[in-house]
């Protein structure tokens, strides 16, 4: 077997209210530019968004904001979530509900430092 290092950055929080402490967990990354990604509805009707919102404002975050991921993730998303990025220097991107805004948010993550397609990454 070859020696190697495996860094993987991410974290995942779960929890009762944990959603209140957002923007205490992301100003201790040092990070100052979030995207906010989430689905087509469940995240805002239940409250949760709102709560991440004024967490982030709490603490003084700038954030803007990517909705309307569907199950499966869609390209076209993807492609304006890198361009948002771009375009306002994000440096974090927090994803808001299941599977589906993760795969999104880790699809946008990848693509905004590379100068090719990235389903590059998927399909060769």
């Amino acid at each position: 077997m070859e020696n190697f290092v495996f860094y993987s950055p991410t974290r995942f929080i779960f929890g009762r209210k944990e959603e209140l402490n957002t923007g205490v967990y992301i100003k201790q990354t040092g990070k100052e530019r979030i995207l906010v990604h989430y689905g087509s509805g469940s995240a805002e009707r239940s409250g949760v968004l709102n709560r991440i919102r004024e967490s982030l404002d709490k603490q003084g975050i700038y954030f803007i904001e990517l909705g309307g991921v569907q199950p499966n993730p869609r390209s076209p998303l993807v492609y304006r979530g890198m361009e948002l990025c771009r375009e306002k220097q994000i440096d974090f991107i927090l994803a808001v509900g299941g599977g589906s805004a993760i795969d999104s948010a880790k699809a946008i993550a990848m693509g905004v430092p590379y100068n090719g397609d990235f389903a590059d990454f998927f399909y060769r």
